[in-house]
């Protein structure tokens, strides 16, 4: 015996039929999504391996032993010899190994002399008397505007003894 219902209703038991949901929705922003991040990670390579003066900064190095007080004196240079481009934008301003950690620090002022708020990424190394690349580090700034100076650190997390020199490797600015 089979009963018979009015259309629309149930008897007990029965589940009543949902329609079928479509899973191309969630395809389609699965697949956005994934264009979206590979545009951020090339934007983000973009902007790490290059900027508009990401040459090779000459400045000279600033000597420190194990203590701070063995700094080497500021040696000034004039205007007209400084470096061109972002190069021209970073100075170290001291150089350091801490007694209690053994890790090499640089001091480095950044002044913006651009015309546009930048932002800097400045590589520095840390070698013995011999020129041996014994550590590196970097220091970064972000929205530094037009004339402004900003001190950052440039700390390494390798251990060092000895007397070390700190030198600026590479300045990339971009503007912000």
């Amino acid at each position: 015996m089979s009963q018979q219902y009015p259309q629309g209703q149930q008897g007990w038991g029965q589940q009543p039929q949902q329609p079928k949901k479509s899973s191309a929705g969630k395809i389609g922003l699965g697949c956005l999504g994934v264009v979206g991040l590979l545009v951020v990670a090339g934007v983000v390579g973009v902007v790490a391996s290059g900027g508009d003066d990401g040459d090779k900064a000459s400045s000279k190095p600033v000597t420190a032993g194990s203590e701070p007080s063995a700094a080497a004196p500021k040696e000034e240079a004039p205007e007209a010899a400084a470096p061109k481009g972002a190069e021209g934008d970073v100075k170290i301003t001291g150089c350091e190994v801490s007694d209690a950690t053994g890790w090499p620090k640089a001091d480095v002022l950044i002044t913006n002399r651009s015309s546009k708020m930048s932002n800097y990424i400045v590589s520095v190394e840390f070698v013995d008397a011999s020129g041996k690349r014994l550590a590196d580090a970097m220091a970064a700034s972000n929205n530094v505007a037009a004339g402004q100076e900003v001190e950052e650190d440039a700390q390494s997390l390798d251990k060092v003894t000895g007397k070390v020199s700190c030198k600026v490797t590479k300045v990339t600015r971009y503007a912000s």
